[in-house]
């Protein structure tokens, strides 16, 4: 189908329909703009904000070899073994993120799979993991938090283990 021409107008010139420009339609499509800028951006905003509160990966690393490390050494005990060395972690994959308070102070919850394997041993595993890691005081170190109960039957008790500061020796080299 073939477009229709313009309708010739009795002065020669071909007709256009004339729009008036009210100043409401105006504002109108220009708000419209901005909410939905604004609704498009908002959710972004969010999420940066709230992917600032996650620990660096090489905390995720060290969290994940300690609490790694610390199930070996309850095994080891239990069944009068020595425990293996240090394990190596990699790929971490973080799936889901909150933020809880551990005790009286802030913290995140992380649920993801990660590789893994134990020193000497060429088998690389893959997992699901379940972390709770506590920020320190100043918000420049991190801990390993295991929750152990409740001695009261109300608020949750925490077990929580030092990880390295940015810059010391970690306890899972890759390589």
């Amino acid at each position: 189908m073939l477009p229709a021409l313009p309708t010739p107008s009795p002065n020669g010139q071909s007709h256009r329909p004339f729009r008036r420009f009210d100043l409401a339609d105006g504002l109108g499509q220009w708000l419209g703009a901005v909410l939905l800028c604004s609704a498009l951006l908002l959710p972004l905003g969010l999420t940066s904000c709230g992917l600032g509160s996650q620990p660096p990966r090489s905390v995720l690393l060290d969290a994940l070899a300690l609490q790694i490390q610390l199930t070996q050494e309850q095994v080891a005990r239990a069944l009068d073994l020595e425990a293996a060395g240090q394990p190596q972690v990699s790929r971490v994959r973080v799936e889901q993120q909150e933020a809880i308070h551990i005790g009286e102070a802030g913290g995140v919850h992380l649920q993801g799979r990660f590789d893994w394997r134990l020193a000497q041993d060429p088998i690389r595993v893959d997992s699901h993991f379940d972390l709770y890691l506590q920020r320190g005081e100043r918000g420049e170190s991190w801990r390993l938090a295991r929750p152990v109960g409740s001695s009261d039957g109300q608020c949750q008790d925490w077990i929580t283990d030092p990880l390295p500061l940015p810059g010391e020796r970690r306890f899972n080299p890759l390589g």
